[in-house]
């Protein structure tokens, strides 16, 4: 078994994801609002939510990190995912969150992402991280914008216009 560490904040509790959070999980990517920036923008059916899932929980043993689970702290309930992606192809280590629809819009995104950048600047000693934000996600632009991060350059990532943000080692990390 992988050994990911649990991170927690006020709120969440950051896990690894498991096949106890597959139903959640597939109704997350499922829902159109939730795939909409991500890929090719279109909603996953079950067999393409579970390899999405086996994908990022790989990505633990390729990498030594990956995405957590994001769930309540008083209820444990699945509220999303947040963690570090970095396959094949990718231009950074990239910081990325997805939500529930019902979950979004209480600050929670943050919360967790902050705790993230945290363990990626202290633990894992990065000393930048992006985030890959579709021209018009503003809803994640903001989140970026309150973690701290700056928009670095535009690219044309998987056929779209892509807004990069870039986080730094707070102590003094380009």
């Amino acid at each position: 078994m992988l050994e990911i560490p649990v991170l927690n904040t006020e709120r969440l509790r950051l896990t690894g994801l498991s096949e106890r959070h597959f139903e959640l999980y597939s109704a997350m990517l499922a829902d159109p609002s939730s795939t909409r920036y991500v890929g090719d923008g279109q909603p996953l059916d079950r067999m393409n939510a579970w390899r999405s899932l086996a994908m990022l929980i790989g990505h633990w043993a390729l990498r030594g990190y990956g995405m957590w689970a994001v769930e309540l702290q008083e209820t444990g309930e699945f509220i999303g995912r947040v963690g570090l992606h970095n396959p094949e192809g990718w231009p950074d280590l990239e910081l990325g969150w997805m939500l529930r629809p019902e979950h979004r819009h209480h600050g929670y995104a943050t919360e967790a992402g902050r705790r993230v950048l945290d363990y990626t600047f202290s633990t894992l000693g990065a000393e930048r991280a992006i985030s890959l934000i579709r021209a018009e996600n503003t809803e994640s632009e903001r989140v970026a914008r309150r973690l701290g991060g700056r928009q670095s350059t535009t690219i044309d990532f998987l056929g779209s216009a892509t807004l990069v943000y870039t986080y730094h080692r707070p102590d003094g990390g380009n």
